[in-house]
């Protein structure tokens, strides 16, 4: 069975600025607080408790309270809740669109990883107390992003109108899907469990926030999870300061700009507005502008002067949302964090953050790649041993994997460099004598040294598609085996629900993640169920 690991930055999966990240390139560290290490916590918890109220926490508890009011609730969580109130508990936090059934493979490993860090932490620093949060973004709008999941080759789609945040989304017209999920899952005893799992998160609770609260409350309980919707007017109020200094100076625009420039040798993966917030109310969402000396929402008839939005914004918190660049800040002053967990995406974002937060004066949390997943059957490692394919064989690109194991294969050395290097050496004498005669000399022998040079290279990749042809039968059973593990020649936790697995595996599924999961670990961890 394969051993070898693979790092995220040999993986070939991730952005040039996600492996800089990793590799701590001196040029981004003045984006970020301090590099997730585990000797690096005890001063961000010494800052953090420094700088974030106390009273912030008695309204933290209060609201998480509320709103697990009519779900029941595990005696871990309800523990966690309540040590909230505590000057020396701390909270470890992923965020996630709420996605039909979870939607890809990665819901889970954000949320295990943050489980299991809290448990890292507990070990090293018993003084204190941590707490794994879901940050569910129930206040997104891009319904198409999250109404549908992928179960073997078979997308299974919630076909719905959407307006305005999409936790308030009412899950009535679920039942369709719920017939066609049944129907594709199969009749196993973990199967059925599954279909039990859906019915009562999508046709028992009215919309997606307590629909999708339920679902990963199922699954992560007994670890206690703790799960926030952002979506609350008490919350609001601890952010009121911070979104009228976005309504009146506009910070946050002016802070994130002058850190994309620093950036600028990478894919910029959001740019501000002008103001950072949306207005919401009922099933709308749009943004606000200023425009001719007074704020707009868009694509609606409501205007406010400064005066008039200042006193929206005191009486009705919960109306003002913040967009992608201002809904970290929330988060921050919202939760006594340390740690941000994200996917590659969500982290570069966050690089460009790192400015505003000390213009607002809050203490930047560390930044955590996600733990990265392979799951792969017994049987599958059993067929990757008999072809002796290391798991670095089966990250790499389908063309390489064949071109390598053709190479390795062969009877024959698949590589003419002995006789390039040979055939160049003899054209040096003539390139001496050709120096002595006529310039046009030079230029024939220079233009027969090229010829010759790519006939070797031709007769290479001839002699390299001859063995690949004598090695068909083999060459398609590795490809056969990497097309299933890596489906559409992506990451297999971008594609696949874990229904797929739970359905065959059960429990197993997530006992395992949550043994195999390392989040301080920058490597592809390969789990074979």
């Amino acid at each position: 069975m394969p051993t070898d690991c693979i790092s995220y930055q040999n993986s070939g999966y991730f952005s040039n600025l996600m492996i800089d990240y990793l590799n701590k390139k001196e040029e981004l560290k003045q984006l970020y607080n301090r590099f997730p290490k585990l000797e690096n916590f005890k001063a961000q918890l010494t800052e953090k408790q420094a700088n974030f109220p106390f009273e912030n926490r008695k309204i933290l508890v209060t609201a998480l309270e509320k709103q697990y009011e009519n779900f029941p609730i595990s005696e871990s969580t309800l523990n966690h809740i309540k040590l909230l109130d505590d000057s020396n508990t701390f909270t470890i936090t992923t965020g996630h669109q709420l996605n039909l059934f979870t939607g890809p493979l990665y819901f889970l490993y954000k949320i295990i990883s943050t489980i299991n860090l809290c448990k890292t932490l507990q070990k090293k620093y018993p003084e204190n107390n941590f707490v794994p949060i879901y940050w569910m973004a129930t206040e997104d709008h891009d319904f198409e992003e999250i109404n549908y999941f992928n179960l073997d080759g078979k997308k299974i789609q919630w076909k719905k109108d959407s307006f305005g945040p999409v936790g308030r989304l009412s899950t009535e017209g679920l039942d369709v899907v719920f017939e066609e999920f049944s129907k594709a899952i199969g009749i196993s005893d973990h199967a059925n469990y599954l279909k039990e799992l859906f019915q009562k998160a999508y046709l028992e609770h009215s919309n997606l926030t307590n629909a999708t609260r339920f679902l990963a409350n199922e699954l992560f309980k007994n670890e206690g999870l703790v799960i926030i919707d952002g979506d609350d007017k008490n919350l609001k109020q601890l952010f009121i300061p911070y979104v009228k200094e976005e309504l009146l100076h506009q910070t946050s625009s002016e802070e994130v700009l002058k850190t994309n420039d620093h950036l600028a040798d990478y894919k910029i993966q959001v740019n501000p507005r002008e103001i950072n917030l949306f207005y919401i109310e009922d099933d709308m969402r749009e943004r606000i502008v200023f425009e001719n000396n007074q704020y707009n929402v868009l694509n609606t008839k409501m205007t406010f002067s400064e005066t008039e939005i200042l006193a929206e914004l005191e009486n009705h918190p919960e109306k003002f949302s913040p967009n992608v660049i201002l809904r970290p800040l929330y988060q921050e002053v919202v939760l006594p964090n340390l740690c941000y967990i994200g996917g590659g995406g969500e982290l570069a974002y966050w690089l460009e953050l790192q400015s505003n937060f000390e213009a607002n004066k809050i203490t930047f949390p560390m930044l955590l790649l996600r733990n990265s997943v392979l799951l792969t059957t017994e049987k599958q490692a059993q067929k990757a041993d008999k072809l002796d394919l290391s798991w670095a064989d089966l990250f790499s690109t389908q063309n390489d994997l064949l071109t390598n194991k053709t190479k390795a294969l062969s009877q024959f050395t698949i590589d003419f460099s002995d006789q390039k290097a040979h055939l160049q050496q003899q054209f040096i004498g003539l390139k001496e004598m050709a120096k002595q005669t006529d310039k046009s000399f030079i230029g024939a022998v220079e233009a027969q040294e090229k010829k010759q040079l790519k006939g070797l290279e031709n007769l290479e990749k001839r002699l390299l598609k001859a063995e690949k042809r004598v090695l068909a039968e083999k060459l398609e059973r590795m490809t056969a085996l990497q097309n299933e593990l890596f489906p559409g020649k992506s990451l297999q936790e971008r594609k696949i629900n874990f229904a797929v697995f739970y359905a065959e595996f059960g429990p197993a599924l997530i006992e395992k993640l949550l043994e195999a999961l390392k989040p301080l670990e920058q490597e592809f961890t390969v789990v074979v169920l």
